[in-house]
């Protein structure tokens, strides 16, 4: 019994941590050419970027802190990302309707305000330059 109590826990801890900060993409289908109205409320408007990207941190998170510093490398190399940082604690009415269950938590919209990815945790750095870089590319 104890055998499958640890195997169940491995498992499990592989589960999660092959989840952390991973970017899951928004099927085109299921994309919505309008921006989400909790992040309309939080000042995202559709046609201001090719790519913009609302993390939703808190004080006390560290991954936040670094999270935000590459966000911001990336900007200052890509004219058209904008990013969009924003107080977990302040919009819980956000953070509720978003399902906002941990911080740093990513949203990545197109120029037209849909929905294309979110990640939860701080995103593996390649997958948010590859993410970035397929919307906006850099500059060169």
């Amino acid at each position: 019994m104890l055998a499958v109590a640890l195997a169940g826990t491995a498992v499990l801890v592989w589960w999660l941590r092959a989840r952390d900060g991973a970017v899951r993409p928004v099927a085109p289908a299921d994309r919505a050419a309008v921006v989400p109205p909790a992040l309309a409320r939080l000042g995202v408007r559709a046609g201001e970027a090719d790519l913009t990207v609302v993390q939703f941190s808190t004080a006390f998170c560290a991954p936040c802190r670094s999270t935000k510093a590459r966000l911001e490398q990336l900007r200052a190399t890509r004219p058209g990302l904008a990013v969009l940082q924003v107080d977990a604690e302040s919009h819980l009415d956000e953070v509720r309707e978003l399902d906002v269950r941990r911080t740093p938590t990513l949203f990545y919209l197109a120029r037209d305000g849909s929905l294309v990815g979110r990640s939860s945790g701080a995103p593996r750095p390649e997958e948010l330059t590859a993410l970035i870089d397929a919307h906006v590319g850099a500059r060169s």
